[in-house]
């Protein structure tokens, strides 16, 4: 029986591929380059933002230092040989600073001039006199050449922020400011140095002496809270819900609202905090533990979804190997099944805790805005968070909080993308291919 013939004038079905492929390959191409140009356009724009940052960021890593000769004359201190802690606390340092500005500048007499030479100085500076003293009362009675701070205003006409060349009514410096800082310079009595307070300070009204260790910190203290409650928790809810759970509509309803947790918004969870944690418990306001308590409830469901998704990715074959030698149920899943999946879950962990250490507005609720000098020693301490510091310090006017601001953007930046780091390595690492 021979072949039927094709029909005149019906097209084969090779003909109507052949003449569409060139379109469809035009469209691939297209397709391909908008996904390029989506990623280049989105490299830029991020690189934008860095270099934005950057540029607004990176003078607050040195700060200006003025060098003074400071006599620790025993009229404003004490008596050489007193080391009472109470009398030397309470001393006149700033006076000391106040007597060395006049010394260093006797034709400055008018009450007026005085008040502008004293503004030149940083107040820390006579805190750094204090602690010398505290440390050491055998300086009581002689000279030391000292290294302070200088005022924001200087720092920020050193670092070229304040133009000198603007009209005396539109800069915050007075020619005669400027004058008694070119002084200073031509005496080699100023001096740019990297800014270690910034690291090791709290938060200051201040500029110069405003930190971030304070707030570094706290978001250290609420982390360790978060991840000590997490971690467990998620992972046990994980387990639980993967291996142990009979599925049945509570089992449905626990894991659409698992889900749907994961989507609501972190202001919520500080207002929950707010209501249960402070206000019903009575638990102390601005403190890590609260902190660490709010922020485990929003990363919780994260660290289950991922959980369950590493025990998922574990073989049927591995469960039913350890069963089949006697191992129980409980065996299998804490000897064989767990190691595996813990790759995949301290990812998901790190990924949460990256997510935790940069909410602000949970924090916001329960009172993390405060401001706080002092560094916290314990979770029950007050405290803030960095994401809140950078937020209190954008809020000011100050030219020195600005770029303070933008480093401490940079060192949050820092922190997130070592952890994403972190968890990318151990997935590299420790991953496992079926």
């Amino acid at each position: 029986m021979s072949n039927p013939q094709p029909t005149t004038g019906v097209p084969r079905t090779i003909d109507v591929v052949r003449k569409n492929l060139g379109k469809r390959y035009r469209a691939e191409r297209r397709f391909r380059r908008l996904g390029v140009a989506a990623i280049i356009i989105g490299m830029c724009f991020l690189a934008i933002l860095f270099t934005s940052i950057v540029n607004k960021g990176y003078t607050a890593f040195i700060q200006t230092y003025v060098k003074l000769d400071v006599h620790f004359d025993p009229d404003y201190i004490a008596a050489p040989g007193n080391s009472d802690y109470e009398t030397l606390s309470a001393a006149d340092y700033g006076g000391l600073v106040k007597a060395t500005l006049r010394d260093m500048f006797p034709a400055v007499t008018s009450r007026q001039d005085k008040r502008n030479l004293y503004s030149l100085i940083s107040s820390g500076a006579s805190y750094e006199l204090r602690e010398r003293v505290l440390a050491n009362p055998d300086l009581i009675g002689t000279v030391q050449t000292l290294w302070v701070p200088a005022d924001s205003e200087v720092d920020q006409l050193m670092k070229g922020h304040i133009d000198r060349n603007l009209p005396e009514s539109e800069r915050r410096l007075k020619d005669e400011q400027i004058a008694w800082i070119d002084r200073l310079i031509e005496q080699g009595r100023i001096e740019m140095r990297f800014n270690t307070l910034f690291f090791t300070a709290g938060d200051s009204r201040d500029p110069e002496l405003a930190g971030i260790w304070g707030a570094a910190m706290g978001s250290i203290l609420t982390l360790i809270v978060t991840l000590a409650l997490s971690f467990p928790i998620g992972v046990a809810a994980a387990i639980y819900l993967e291996e142990f759970a009979p599925r049945n509509r509570l089992t449905d309803l626990i894991e659409v609202n698992i889900n749907n947790l994961a989507a609501v918004p972190s202001i919520v969870f500080g207002l929950l905090g707010l209501a249960v944690f402070i206000n019903f418990f009575g638990l102390p306001r601005s403190a890590p533990l609260v902190g660490g308590l709010v922020l485990t409830l929003m990363t919780l469901p994260t660290i289950i979804i991922a959980s369950r998704a590493a025990l998922k990715s574990v073989p049927p074959s591995i469960r039913e190997a350890a069963l089949g030698i006697g191992a129980s149920p409980m065996q299998t899943v804490w000897f064989h099944v767990l190691p595996l999946a813990l790759p995949g879950m301290l990812t998901g962990t790190i990924i949460g805790m990256a997510q935790a250490l940069g909410e602000t507005a949970p924090l916001l609720m329960i009172g993390m805005v405060a401001f706080i000098v002092d560094i916290p020693a314990s979770v029950f301490d007050p405290a803030t968070a960095l994401p809140v510091q950078i937020y209190l310090w954008a809020d000011s006017p100050e030219r020195g909080f600005v770029e303070r601001t933008a480093a401490a953007i940079m060192a949050l930046l820092g922190f997130l993308i070592t952890m994403n780091a972190l968890a990318v390595v151990l997935r590299k690492r420790f991953e496992r291919r079926w």
